[in-house]
């Protein structure tokens, strides 16, 4: 068994949704430093752009900018599109990154971020990924099939505070990739989440600095996510080690989701 070609995505074409800052960022430098190519989306064509051209030079893969606004599904219909042209021959991997949260009391939780919330981090996860089957089928095989990878959260697995709908979406973006992941094993694609504790992220920076101190001090490893640790996660998933994976939630959080709370 030769370790270096089990973990290999050298040549590999991935989309990583969400992919131009916090932990979509890690992910695609992961990949593009590791030989992929890799085509990233995001809201700010301005900022996607920006940081597909300082990736490609930060490796042999390359990275290429598609910007896309994933609450509307006219944007989700282009990206498919856009994608299909680039890569008629084919998508090996399609990270589901880009999300959005929100955080109040119950009594004051407003019916427009609940929505907002769901339809990024659900609704259009399966929409996008509904549009891009035929591409994931066109690479897949029984011995080496495409991959989805859906990005969790552990705040769909420990219940957290006053982050309702957010809770509740990655919740259901874990059920969901469980049934995606039995409709899409006999086509040849492999369906798993990924859910990361503490990471330093945009989504993150605010809890980070109020409560950041006490975060890593309950934390098992006595400290948050790195790049590497979210980036060497998606590529298990993505290469021939992770082949026979499927309908899995890898919670990459240092253990902080299994202490005890008194």
């Amino acid at each position: 068994m030769n370790v270096s070609r089990l973990f290999d995505v050298r040549h590999k074409t991935v989309l990583v949704t969400g992919g131009s800052r916090g932990i979509g960022l890690m992910i695609a430098t992961g990949f593009v430093e590791n030989g992929a190519r890799v085509y990233i989306s995001s809201r700010s064509a301005d900022v996607c752009n920006r940081v597909a051209e300082e990736l490609t030079g930060r490796g042999p893969g390359e990275c290429i900018s598609l910007p896309a606004d994933l609450q509307n599904m006219s944007d989700i219909e282009n990206l498919a599109e856009a994608i299909s042209k680039r890569e008629p021959d084919g998508l090996d991997v399609l990270i589901n990154n880009a999300g959005a949260t929100w955080g109040a009391s119950i009594d004051e939780y407003p019916e427009s971020a609940f929505n907002k919330v769901m339809n990024l981090n659900v609704i259009n996860v399966f929409f996008l990924t509904q549009k891009l089957i035929p591409l994931l089928e066109r690479k897949g095989t029984a011995d080496c099939p495409s991959r989805i990878i859906n990005i969790g959260s552990i705040a769909g697995i420990r219940v957290p505070i006053s982050t309702f709908a957010y809770a509740a979406s990655k919740s259901g973006l874990h059920h969901m990739s469980k049934a995606m992941a039995i409709a899409l094993g006999p086509r040849h694609i492999t369906v798993n989440s990924v859910a990361p504790g503490p990471f330093q992220s945009k989504m993150m920076r605010e809890t980070l600095e109020k409560n950041g101190d006490e975060i890593v001090s309950a934390n098992p490893m006595g400290r948050i996510g790195r790049p590497n640790d979210m980036a060497g996660a998606c590529i298990y998933l993505a290469s021939r080690a992770g082949n026979y994976v499927n309908g899995a939630v890898l919670v990459v959080d240092g253990g902080s989701s299994i202490v005890p709370r008194l």
